[in-house]
């Protein structure tokens, strides 16, 4: 069951003590435990070994556990435990280097990675060793920890003053630990001076820079792209344009329902209970201007456009797949051509070769085996005043303090492991740095099955890749409500009104929204 990890917080400020994080190859478990009521992990800690910081090392034992047995489950944030929940707890020792890391004369640089099945950790561990050979003077420990919990640890660490040395984290992140003025921004630009500024592609960059000093506040790494993919054979066959403009998405959702087959044009986000929907409408918003916040730090939801920006996606409904959709949905109903077009990142590019995996198990038999082939890749959306495509940006960032090794660290995870780390899942890590490009095409086999031009296309979607949490004029409050907007579901709240039930226009829609941000506005800037 949930209990409030800030207490531990309180506690650990207070006292200046430190918990360490497991290194990634993880200890067996000394014991088990079945989770009771009124348990939480800092007791636990207490209770095993004597100490109630030591909690992070149950976390990590645990998920490292339930890689390789589903009777464990993962501890995504550590604020919330069930009751019934099974736990891994190591041996002592385990806890003892948590709190007493011992390195001998060694540099210790701690990387915390939120790339953690453990194939991907080993490739990361392997590339650590490699750089540990050629520099036996330091000792690079590699730290899986969950993407979904990594502010509640981080909150932890900084309050304990024992941050690590340099974390993998979305973008999203870095505003946020920018923000709280943890990040070392010197240290970014040096990595990123070393590297040549030349070498990384421009959108990348500007995604990183805070806005507060106009420095780079952690280093790009890797990331996807969001798309249409389209059936391109189909839209050749009836004479339709490629769907990259507002017009033409509209013109091929009304012409295909009915033609080989095809039930429907497109599938759109419009399950209220999923963020896919908001996914897919903040491109759609930024090609029309629209934006949540104006460069004062006004609320701007009830604006001609965003109002023209929901009428517009909301009006596929019309020619798309019925019902509360979200990202399944939209891939199966593709794969069984069913529906011509869908909005999906690039990780889809090996579920077009091999057909996805379904969430009862086995795998969707793709109704066209040649599906890939088929498909084209439409990432620039242009709407009536401008043009934006989507995606996510990983970083690495190097925390205030960090041994001055871990600058190297960085820039040989972007250089001589680049290719390595990239490999381990090419779909879903297009490289930020140009010189890279070539060796990524050629990472996976898959690629053989799409055009040159497609990969060459996902290469340069950085370029023009935006999203409202990006915008370079937004201060970390703005930031913080694009993040509560998603975290609560309005985006797909409304657009379920509009498009299933018809409960709101999108004049509607657009007051309610501008109310509830106004709203969690007044909220965060009265913390």
């Amino acid at each position: 069951m949930s209990k409030k990890l800030i207490l531990i917080v309180t506690i650990i400020a207070m006292l200046g003590l430190f918990a360490l994080p497991v290194a990634a190859q993880g200890p067996t478990c000394a014991d088990d435990y079945t989770v009771q009521a009124n348990d939480w992990l800092s007791k636990l800690a207490d209770r095993y070994f004597g100490s109630i910081f030591a909690y992070p090392a149950i976390v990590d034992a645990t998920n490292l556990a339930a890689q390789s047995d589903d009777s464990y489950s993962k501890i995504v944030n550590p604020d919330e435990i069930e009751v019934g929940q099974k736990l891994c707890i190591p041996d002592k020792q385990v806890a003892e280097d948590y709190l007493n890391p011992q390195v001998g004369d060694k540099q210790l640089v701690e990387f915390w990675t939120t790339d953690n099945e453990a194939e991907r950790v080993a490739v990361y561990e392997k590339v650590a060793a490699a750089y540990m050979a050629e520099n036996p003077n330091v000792e690079v420990r590699i730290i899986p920890i969950e993407e979904g919990g990594i502010s509640q640890r981080m909150t932890i660490a900084v309050a304990a003053n024992r941050t690590p040395d340099i974390v993998r984290m979305g973008i999203e992140r870095v505003a946020a630990f920018s923000a709280d003025g943890i990040l070392d921004e010197n240290a970014a630009e040096a990595v990123i001076n070393s590297i040549g500024v030349d070498d990384f592609r421009d959108g990348p960059l500007n995604m990183v820079i805070d806005p507060a000093t106009g420095m780079h506040a952690a280093v790009p790494y890797d990331g996807w792209i969001q798309a249409i993919w389209y059936r391109k054979d189909l839209f050749d066959t009836l004479g339709l344009d490629a769907p990259t403009t507002w017009d033409s998405i509209k013109a091929a959702c009304e012409a295909i329902p009915g033609n080989e087959n095809f039930l429907y044009g497109i599938t759109l986000g419009t399950d209220p209970g999923q963020n896919y929907g908001q996914q897919i409408f903040e491109q759609v918003a930024i090609s029309n201007n629209a934006w949540p916040f104006d460069e004062n730090g006004n609320v701007t939801f009830n604006t001609p456009e965003m109002i023209e920006a929901l009428r517009f996606y909301t009006s596929l409904q019309d020619c798309a797949t019925p019902g509360p959709q979200y990202w399944r949905g939209a891939r199966e109903t593709y794969e069984y051509d069913q529906s011509a077009m869908l909005f999906y990142s690039t990780y889809i590019m090996d579920d077009l070769v091999d057909g996805s995996g379904l969430e009862g198990g086995g795998k969707a038999q793709l109704a066209t085996p040649d599906l890939a082939n088929r498909t084209g890749f439409a990432p620039v959306m242009q709407g009536p005043n401008g043009s934006a495509s989507y995606g996510q940006l990983v970083t690495l960032g190097i925390l205030k303090g960090a041994d001055p090794a871990a600058q190297d660290v960085v820039k040989y995870f972007l250089t001589s492991g680049y290719q390595d780390v990239l490999g381990l899942a090419p779909f879903g890590k297009v490289p930020v740095l140009k010189s890279a490009v070539d060796g990524w095409k050629n990472s996976s086999e898959y690629f053989a099955n799409y055009d040159p031009a497609t990969l060459e296309q996902i290469a340069n979607g950085y370029d023009s890749m935006q999203r409202w949490l990006f915008r370079p004029d937004y201060g970390a409050t703005e930031r913080a409500v694009i993040g509560d907007i998603e975290g609560r579901l309005l985006i797909p709240q409304v657009i379920s009104a509009i498009a299933l039930e018809g409960s709101m226009t999108p004049e509607e829609a657009a007051a309610f929204l501008q109310e509830q941000v106004e709203t969690l506005l007044a909220e965060r800037q009265a913390q």
